[in-house]
């Protein structure tokens, strides 16, 4: 097993739980919870992938695929925002509705050819022992957006006006909303700001990373792993960066050691068709379950930073957060 191939896979792997993750760091920045990340990423998924197919035009895929997510993402907006619905509810009913649509749409499509986006290779980066390879040869090109969207999102969080506005609407609305910033405006964009990168997660597997099929299992719970790594990375991109890329390189290496016939000279337990397997595909999914069961807890949130107002309908001229 070559663990420099392990780990360029699973930074390529990670850069779709990139996407869907800061898309999601930006909406509950703002305020807003949105459990819908799954159902955003097949709409996506699907849509890119059609549009792939029929016009042979990757790229206008990949545009669709953020316009399909974005709103996607809007119908919760008004659901949560303007009409002040449950947001769990909302969000989960969206994944719901994404779900049974992307399969509907999806109907037919599976292994028809599809335009690809291309796949770089960096000059002079490349070169770079251990990590040149990893990075930067034979990637494809949303892997580069994301390396250079992680400290943009930061950079804009952390360091701007609009950033702080955002951070603002995120923890005390009503104190924002006295100093003149829109926050229904402001959670609007965001919400759909982070469905069009759930929509650009989607398109990326269907088309740059895991290109040419569509399928029931094409996003396989990864919107449910991006929403959990948003609890885990505490709200930061560069945290969440981090956290996709591990998680990435972990499927890889599921998928590799299920194929290797001896481990050290040992006879391999997990061995594609046994039980085992089963057990180490479990793995990444039950460690996103207890993470977002500790983040529900409104002592363990405070603590680790979450927004104050998430989750939080937000009525102008009521007291509180």
């Amino acid at each position: 097993m070559d663990i420099t191939l392990v780990l360029a896979a699973g930074i390529a792997a990670g850069t779709v739980l990139l996407f869907a993750a800061v898309g999601e760091i930006f909406a509950e920045r703002a305020g807003v919870l949105n459990l819908g990340v799954e159902g955003m990423m097949l709409m996506g998924a699907v849509a890119g992938f059609s549009t792939s197919v029929s016009t042979g035009n990757a790229w206008l895929g990949v545009l669709v695929a953020m316009v399909v997510g974005g709103l996607v993402a809007l119908l919760h907006a008004v659901v949560t925002i303007h009409l002040r619905a449950d947001q769990v509810v909302s969000g989960l009913a969206l994944t719901f509705l994404g779900t049974g649509l992307a399969r509907v749409l999806g109907e037919g499509l599976t292994n028809r050819p599809a335009a690809t986006l291309p796949r770089l290779t960096i000059p002079v980066l490349s070169d770079i022992p251990l990590l040149g390879p990893i990075l930067f040869r034979e990637q494809s090109i949303l892997v580069y957006v994301g390396l250079i969207l992680v400290p943009i999102a930061w950079f804009w969080i952390e360091r701007t006006r609009p950033g702080l506005h955002l951070r603002a609407i995120g923890e005390s609305p009503a104190a924002a909303d006295a100093q003149g910033i829109g926050v229904y405006r402001l959670r609007y964009a965001y919400v759909v700001l982070g469905g069009v990168l759930a929509g650009l997660a989607g398109a990326a597997i269907t088309v740059a990373i895991s290109p040419g099929w569509f399928g029931d299992q094409t996003v396989n719970g990864r919107g449910w792993i991006a929403v959990g790594l948003v609890i885990f990375a505490r709200w930061n991109p560069i945290r969440v960066a981090i956290g996709a890329y591990l998680f990435g390189a972990i499927f890889r290496f599921i998928l590799d050691i299920t194929g290797v016939q001896t481990i050290l000279g040992v006879q391999n337990p997990f061995l594609a068709g046994r039980s085992s397997t089963f057990f180490l595909e479990m793995l990444p999914y039950l460690f996103v379950v207890v993470v977002v069961i500790l983040g529900s807890r409104a002592a363990t949130r405070q603590r680790i930073g979450a927004p104050a107002a998430l989750g939080i309908p937000y009525v102008r001229g009521e007291r509180g957060v």
